[in-house]
């Protein structure tokens, strides 16, 4: 009987998600989607000396706000819980003394000191120490000691951790769906710890019992986690749980948008461009970083932007809804080599969603930033404005800071513009325009087109002559849509007012 799929996000409350984790929970989510399945999140917090306050949470937020729904987990529930792992504490003891009985893992009482003397010595000799098959038998561990040796040692409180035993020289050949099959000798891999004296297990032997005790069916992970496939593969035949292991895919790295390397949040910051879904502020320094929220991105245009990051549908179609993503998805799909991230190409999927939005949406977040600077607008008015200046903008903030003069007369005129523009015989002009503009009723674009245009033609001003000193008149610069938009939006009273005021000031 095949299995219902079942994937996990299991982040580290460390500090805020960096958006390639938030694509690696929208990989997962797409493929529980796409089958029918379920998507979970797990909080792996079994490293306690990292752990943020507060970061949790801004997890949970940062999914919620990316449209990400978690069916069963943290925030949630379900049967499979507690689903962070500093709940399950006890549970990993059991199976760590488990691997231990079973003769695949052992204790190791060597010092943080004997150890660091272990990797001097190898490299003198120009090696590299491994803990392993070939190290094992002159280090301090339980496979060296009677049994009586190794109790006395646990019974009188003595630091320990619990090692996985690893194969000695062993190839292995494992299944990737996306890299297909990787090659790994056990020769060259170390006894990872999978227990702590602390009584906290590590990533490994955590994310094996979960995954296993949560029915996973698929991991879908980093990259970064490639190396630790072979003793992820290797605890699940030490448990006997070969039959229901999961099928592992490791995503590619996103890449610095120049150079090589992986994208670090420290990128961000000297590019000027956010890393994190969601601005942060770390609670011990207080160094703030941006989020895209709170630089005007959409969700939806962030998620497709990170959709196609590593991953196309095999044609040049860019933008797909949340629900198209889902319906494409493949991790067959999903590149090999990693994909250089794009700051340009963000804003680029913003501005798609932005001039694809109705007016009366973009109309309702405008008037956000207004109220937020102290200004208003009618709602029909603002429905106009954001129609005639979506095209041009990249976010609604950039409809704001394009449209001001919209909402309030301009105190000043752009220098460089009135030097080029407002001649001596613009202002016999501009007086001519004003009583011809005194004497229509219907601002409208078509009525003022026929009647300036008409007079323009009949006295051959020129177009330009007429209407470069208008523009820097009623706007203050050489900029913003046709003007007969503009005059029709502002309402007659307005433009006149603005038009005397350029006439006795400039």
């Amino acid at each position: 009987m095949e299995r219902k799929v079942r994937v996990r996000f299991a982040p580290s409350p460390t500090g805020a998600l960096h958006l390639g984790g938030v694509r690696t929970a929208l990989f997962n989510y797409l493929f529980a989607r796409r089958n029918h399945g379920d998507f979970l999140l797990r909080i792996e917090d079994t490293d306690q000396n990292r752990y943020v306050p507060g970061a949790e949470q801004y997890i949970i937020d940062s999914l919620k706000w990316c449209g990400l729904k978690v069916d069963e987990g943290v925030g949630v529930g379900g049967d499979c819980g507690p689903y962070r792992q500093s709940e399950r504490k006890e549970l990993y003891r059991q199976y760590a003394l488990q691997l231990v009985e079973s003769g695949h893992a052992y204790y190791s009482f060597d010092t943080s000191e004997e150890l660091d003397q272990q990797r001097k010595n190898c490299e003198s000799r120009g090696e590299t120490f491994i803990y392993n098959a070939q190290s094992r038998p002159g280090l301090k561990n339980s496979l060296n000691m009677s049994p009586q040796e190794t109790k006395q040692l646990l019974e009188s409180g003595s630091s320990y951790v619990i090692r996985f035993k690893m194969p000695d020289r062993e190839e292995l050949t494992l299944k990737d769906i996306i890299r297909g099959e990787v090659h790994f000798n056990t020769a060259i891999l170390d006894d990872k710890v999978l227990f702590k004296s602390d009584g906290m297990p590590t990533y490994h032997l955590a994310n094996i019992v979960d995954d296993h005790l949560m029915k996973i069916t698929h991991v879908i992970r980093g990259e970064e986690w490639l190396p630790s496939l072979p003793l992820h593969v290797l605890l699940y035949r030490a448990f006997g749980w070969e039959d229901t292991m999961p099928q592992f895919a490791h995503l590619p790295l996103i890449l610095k948008p120049v150079g090589n390397g992986k994208l670090s949040k420290r990128d961000g910051n000297k590019m000027g461009f956010p890393v994190f879904p969601m601005e942060f502020t770390d609670p011990e320094t207080g160094e703030k970083w941006h989020g895209y929220k709170e630089d005007g991105y959409f969700p939806e245009a962030f998620i497709n932007m990170l959709a196609l990051l590593g991953w196309n549908d095999g044609t040049d179609k860019e933008i797909f809804t949340i629900d198209e993503l889902c319906e494409a998805f493949s991790l067959e799909r999903v590149h090999k080599a990693g994909s250089r991230f794009d700051p340009e190409k963000a804003k680029w999927f913003n501005h798609k969603y932005l001039i694809a939005k109705p007016d009366a949406e973009i109309a309702d977040l405008l008037a956000e930033i207004l109220h937020a600077n102290g200004l208003q607008c009618e709602k029909a008015k603002l429905e106009k404005i954001c129609g005639l200046m979506k095209e041009r903008a990249n976010f609604v903030s950039d409809i704001y800071n394009d449209s001001l003069f919209f909402f309030q007369t301009p105190e000043t005129y752009v220098e460089k513009d009135v030097k080029k523009y407002w001649k001596e015989e613009s202002v016999p002009v501009m007086k001519e325009l004003y009583r011809i503009l005194s004497e229509i009723d219907d601002y409208s674009f078509s009525n003022t087109d026929k009647i300036i245009s008409g007079w323009i033609d009949a006295n051959e001003l020129g177009f330009g002559k007429v209407m470069n000193p208008f523009r820097v008149a009623i706007v203050g610069a050489a900029k913003g849509p046709h003007m007969y938009n503009i005059i029709e939006i502002l309402g007659k009273e307005e433009t006149l007012k603005r038009l005397d005021k350029a006439i006795k000031t400039l």
